[in-house]
């Protein structure tokens, strides 16, 4: 089994209620969302894993059981193109959960017009594969917000 923690503090939201269609219905993967505070931090790795996939605004890390977790730091923060951004590892490094893999400003989105909001998504999962699901209450990078069996 995978537990799968906070990669930024804020505030846990169901992925229904992000606002972009493609992570709200579920196309990539169930999951949930944190409405992070606006100032600067830096997003941590939800799991042990290989980064496999990283980019300033997501990233993708894979634990030892094959399974691979989605950060996207904001929605449509890829027309940004990284501004704002400063990646902390390289794609291929291992991580420990906790690890800083990216820093970014939440303000910093929000002013441009993009929302915030970070989905974290099981990859090549079902919803059944979830237990746990936090999608209410205030959290602090590394709060379980999931585990994956």
């Amino acid at each position: 089994m995978t537990t799968v923690t906070s990669p930024v503090a804020g505030r846990a939201i169901s992925l229904a209620a992000v606002p972009d269609p493609v992570f709200s219905g579920g196309m990539i993967g169930p999951g949930t969302a944190v409405d992070p505070p606006r100032e600067p931090s830096v997003a941590i790795s939800p799991v042990d894993g290989v980064v496999v996939s990283l980019h300033p605004h997501a990233f993708v890390v894979v634990d030892g059981e094959g399974h691979g977790v989605l950060t996207h730091l904001g929605i449509d923060t890829v027309q940004l193109n990284g501004a704002g951004s400063e990646l902390l590892v390289g794609k291929g490094d291992t991580v420990r959960r906790g690890d800083g893999i990216v820093r970014w400003d939440p303000a910093r989105v929000e002013v441009a017009g993009k929302s915030p909001v970070c989905p974290v998504v099981a990859l090549e999962a079902g919803t059944e594969d979830l237990g746990g699901l936090r999608e209410d209450g205030e959290l602090s990078p590394g709060d379980t917000l999931f585990t994956w069996r």
